[in-house]
């Protein structure tokens, strides 16, 4: 039965995150914002709403484990993941720009993590104030750069011309299963975990962070798909902001996150994989061709994930 809970709060989250995606996407080509910021913005912040149901969640039925555990691989696959898998699909042509910009800021978001959580295990309320506050200096800057360097999007025609009444509905619709996804993906993950004697911590970075970055998964794809390759990579580094700053930083404000010891693996070595991995865009985007990031270098990033998921499991071992 939790694997039939499980396999459920995915299918949910999966329809859930692609209704809020088109909402959201509609929503800003309404207002006329340019693919770059769709993808920093709208779309990241649509495909971090599981994330975020799946944190709070789990934070308020008492499994911090989950919650942190969730947004660390959760933004291991983002990048080693999705974006290896977007990369073998359509090669990726880096803007000169986004690491001006944009990587810095999430390097910088999860520097942060790590010092806040390295004090004393925990995101209080006020920790995760400063997520957020981080977040909002980080919209604003990002929405006067985009001003000074305005770009007309051509997402979609479809979804720019979606009636308003529509975008209202998918977005109601993506709310919802977004709700009833995140309470069935984690009672069914607490459960397999309890009765396996496996960590919710490696459940979080393993299965669950897997089935909140379908949306992001499925967005980035369609995204590569469609030649909107702007999007597609803005998607991936939003998304890892958003699950840093507002995921965790809202969680933290409405239920304070405390990792319990045996979750202490978060700590002690995932987060380092969250770092590295982060980190690795920045030499993989220079060599051996600048600003580029090729099927060869897609195939790395997703071997260096099936590595991540093998070394979590062999220290059950």
């Amino acid at each position: 039965m939790s694997l039939f809970y499980l396999l459920i709060g995915l299918v949910l989250l999966v329809i859930g995150g692609e209704f809020l995606v088109r909402s959201s996407v509609g929503l800003s080509l309404k207002l006329r914002l340019s693919r770059m910021i769709i993808g920093l913005t709208v779309v990241s912040f649509a495909t971090s709403a599981p994330e975020l149901i799946v944190s709070i969640q789990s934070a308020l039925d008492g499994f911090s484990g989950l919650a942190i555990g969730n947004v660390i691989g959760s933004n291991i696959a983002n990048i080693a993941l999705v974006l290896g898998a977007t990369a073998l699909i359509a090669p990726l042509a880096i803007d000169k720009d986004f690491f001006k910009f944009n990587w810095p800021w999430m390097m910088a978001f999860s520097i942060l993590l790590y010092i806040l959580l390295l004090s004393d295990n925990n995101l209080v309320r006020w920790e995760g104030g400063i997520l957020l506050g981080s977040i909002i200096v980080f919209l604003t800057l990002l929405i006067r750069r985009a001003r000074k360097n305005p770009e007309a999007s051509n997402v979609e025609e479809e979804l720019q011309e979606t009636k308003w009444w529509k975008i209202f509905m998918f977005l109601a619709l993506g709310g919802l299963a977004l709700w009833q996804g995140s309470e069935l993906l984690v009672k069914g993950a607490v459960d397999i975990a309890a009765s396996l004697g496996i960590p919710e911590s490696i459940i979080a970075v393993s299965m669950v962070a897997l089935g909140t970055s379908v949306p992001e998964l499925a967005a980035s794809i369609i995204a590569a798909l469609k030649k909107e390759k702007a999007i597609s990579l803005g998607n991936l580094i939003g998304s890892n902001i958003f699950n840093i700053g507002s995921v965790l930083g809202i969680t933290a404000l409405i239920q304070p996150i405390q990792i319990q010891p045996e979750g202490m693996g978060l700590l002690n070595n995932d987060i380092f994989w969250m770092l590295g991995i982060s980190f690795a865009l920045l030499p993989l985007a220079f060599l051996p061709k600048l600003y580029h990031i090729s099927r060869y270098k897609g195939i790395l990033f997703l071997a260096a994930y099936l590595l991540f998921i093998y070394l979590a499991f062999s220290t059950l071992s």
